[in-house]
């Protein structure tokens, strides 16, 4: 049970980290970068994955 909730909460934090990348920006060539909500979120991913890892080695 404990290894299935792990590997969805991590596959879940995967599929939500996947949409944060850069991209090249508003006419700007060569210029990829970041918006604030991109890094937000991907700060919340990680820290998400840290807790369930955590979490995952109370028992032991």
């Amino acid at each position: 049970m404990k290894k299935t909730w792990m590997r969805t909460t991590l596959l879940l934090s995967g599929l939500a980290a996947s949409g944060a990348w850069a991209h090249d920006g508003h006419g700007m060539p060569t210029a990829s970068h970041w918006h604030a909500t991109d890094v937000l979120g991907l700060i919340l991913v990680l820290g998400m994955a840290a807790v369930a890892i955590w979490l995952s080695g109370r028992g032991k």
